[in-house]
């Protein structure tokens, strides 16, 4: 059987399936393979639940709060998800542990969902076409800002709409912890697209021969430091008050308004390019673009980080393991399969205001972000994946996604990279002085 197949399934109790001694046996090959990684809480979780299927006893939720994860006894079910998440990744640890290991197991141990207990499962292959879900890039990449206020109160107008009818994702999204640092204040958000600033190169004729994107320049006021800096070539710049941005963060805006609308902020939206020191200090920030266009933001996003920008905006280096993650996104063959990889980080800008980044190498990269971030399981598996055992790390931490596709069409994701922020070196970082 291979992890394509698709198994018919019959639940069982364990008790029906092992004896006591071969469960404890199968429950310490499972720690044993590392598939439930680092954290204590998943091999403590699976023993707990074995000695409870050994007792033939059901654990509640709240005895899983208490007897593995150490919570107080009035931890509120309602309140705190930890137990849920903790249960949904383990589902999946063993579901990925069959899929690499005892293939041919007449019998699986397994968590049935809306359950805390473990079941056994009859398997039999039934091969089945692999099947994919995707989405298309398909929106005009010349977006100006008043385009973008125009989708953004368009957007703002379905998602109450449409709140109004049922509980939208993004309802339910906008209430978990990860985005409380900006949603569970008074504060004002300022929504900040990464737009790339675009000037003239005027041929001897004075006519505009070509439009130039520089890296170094975001803003009228860099095109003049160039000037000054470039006196021989002065005249041959022009400023054409003109900025586009890539393609995916209209996707991106479609997913983030309608989270950061649901959580009763006021939210304003501007463009990187005008983006001032005094925003960030009196605003919370939610970054929408590409990584090559966080201009402002970059000295603080990678002053506390575990990775730094490799040879390009295309790559980012792990400094901890020396590993790259590049993206080969830019200009695939047709046909051709291609990696990208997302960025999410978020982190204090100051005493009062927060930065949520949500960024990608190229579009691929960037829309998936933004859809992992609207989504709560997914958001889920970021809180786990921390594995840190207080609130404060939800308010300085990073992650990675590495997003596969071909043809312009994203296929499949996964989180590659998760990592606590030095929020010391944050304040440290010369961009943070600049704000006191």
């Amino acid at each position: 059987m291979t992890p394509d197949d698709k198994p018919t399934q019959t639940t069982l109790s364990p008790q029906d399936v092992f004896s006591s001694s071969e469960l404890d046996q199968l429950c310490q090959r499972i720690i044993a393979s590392g598939i439930l990684g680092r954290s204590k809480h998943y091999s403590a979780m699976l023993e707990y639940l074995v000695k409870c299927s050994a007792q033939n006893r059901q654990p509640k939720e709240i005895d899983l709060a208490t007897d593995v994860l150490g919570k107080d006894g009035d931890f509120d079910v309602s309140v705190d998800s930890s137990v849920r998440v903790y249960v949904h990744q383990l589902r999946k640890k063993l579901s990925a542990y069959y899929e690499q290991n005892e293939l041919d197991a007449a019998y699986r141990l397994v968590i049935p969902k809306g359950s805390y207990s473990l079941a056994a499962i009859a398997t039999t292959p039934v091969v089945k076409p692999a099947s994919f879900s995707f989405t298309k890039f398909g929106v005009s990449n010349s977006l100006l800002l008043a385009v973008v206020v125009l989708l953004a109160a368009n957007l703002l107008y379905m998602s109450s709409r449409q709140g109004e009818e049922s509980g939208a994702p993004s309802q339910v999204a906008a209430t978990h912890p990860v985005w409380d640092t900006v949603l569970g204040d008074d504060q004002p958000i300022l929504l900040v697209m990464g737009d790339y600033y675009i000037f003239g190169e005027l041929n001897a004729n004075g006519n505009v021969a070509r439009m130039v994107r520089e890296f170094n320049v975001n803003s009228r006021s860099d095109l003049e430091d160039l000037q000054f800096s470039d006196i021989e070539h002065t005249e041959n710049y022009l400023d054409l008050d003109l900025s586009y941005m890539p393609e995916g963060s209209a996707y991106a805006l479609a997913k983030i308004v309608p989270l950061l609308q649901n959580g009763g902020k006021s939210v304003n939206i501007t463009m990187m390019s005008d983006l001032t020191s005094a925003d960030i200090r009196s605003n919370h920030i939610v970054y929408i673009g590409y990584i090559s266009a966080l201009d402002k933001l970059t000295s603080m996003t990678f002053a506390g980080s575990g990775l730094r920008i490799g040879r390009s905006y295309d790559e980012l280096f792990n400094t901890k393991t020396a590993e790259y993650f590049t993206s080969d996104a830019g200009l695939p063959e047709e046909g051709d399969p291609f990696r990208d990889y997302g960025m999410f980080a978020t982190f204090p800008a100051s005493i009062d205001t927060q930065v949520v980044l949500i960024a990608g190498m190229r579009d691929a990269g960037l829309m998936h972000t933004a859809q992992a971030v609207s989504n709560t399981l997914a958001l889920d598996e970021l809180v786990v994946s921390i594995d840190s055992d207080t609130d404060e790390a939800l308010a300085s931490f990073e992650a990675v996604y590495e997003v596969f596709g071909v043809d312009r069409l994203n296929f499949d994701a996964n989180l590659v990279y998760s990592n606590l922020l030095d929020a010391k070196q944050i304040w440290a970082s010369p961009q943070a002085s600049r704000l006191d």
